[in-house]
């Protein structure tokens, strides 16, 4: 099957979701689910594989194991590509991101003495001007044991680095014009994973 973007009613079906997180609106709207919002994400990681990696499609049920929110349902849909890129579609529209939201003890490690090393921290700095980046669990200061006057202690605040595009509903939305945006997002994008599959990964 060929891309074709999604409907405005799977953004309404979102809506309904966030409105009523009920097993009930879930079941009388699974047809409407797998069909017209999960179909059209399967479709697009299919046309996405040749240059980003095969993608997964995340559970829409909720870990409510240890939250205090007992609704059983994301009121979004996500899915992950194996190359780098998190989509996501939403009654808020769509959205892509791109990089390392939380990085384990090993990488952040590697993360900051990378920072810091004239050369990957100087790369790093540009790259960040270039594309715009989004620090994730930031510190209010350069982590201890690091120059809280360092050049680039703003990046150094970071546990987590990702790029993140928001896109408003609109018309294109439901045209393959969704994939392009997609698309060139990640293109954009692959400096930030260049550098962080160098030095962090």
């Amino acid at each position: 099957m060929t891309f074709r973007g999604w409907p405005s009613e799977a953004l309404e079906f979102y809506e309904g979701l966030e409105a009523d997180n009920s097993k009930t609106y879930w079941t009388a709207h699974l047809d409407f689910y797998e069909k017209q919002v999960r179909d059209p994400m399967r479709e697009l990681l299919a046309e996405l594989e040749p240059e980003f990696g095969p993608g997964k499609i995340f559970r829409p049920y909720r870990d409510v194991r240890f939250s205090k929110d007992k609704s059983p349902y994301k009121t979004h849909l996500g899915a992950w590509l194996d190359m780098g890129g998190y989509l996501q579609l939403s009654a808020e529209g769509l959205a892509a991101g791109c990089g390392v939201y939380q990085m384990d003890k090993e990488q952040l490690d590697r993360y900051r003495r990378a920072v810091v090393d004239d050369r990957a921290g100087a790369e790093l700095a540009a790259i960040a001007g270039q594309v715009g980046v989004h620090g994730h669990g930031s510190l209010k200061t350069a982590p201890r044991g690091y120059d809280k006057e360092h050049p680039r202690a703003d990046l150094l605040r970071h546990k987590g680095l990702t790029t993140w595009q928001q896109w408003e509903p609109a018309a294109w939305l439901g045209t393959a014009a969704a994939k392009k945006r997609i698309v060139d997002f990640l293109r954009a994008s692959r400096p930030l994973k260049d550098w962080l599959d160098t030095n962090v990964r």
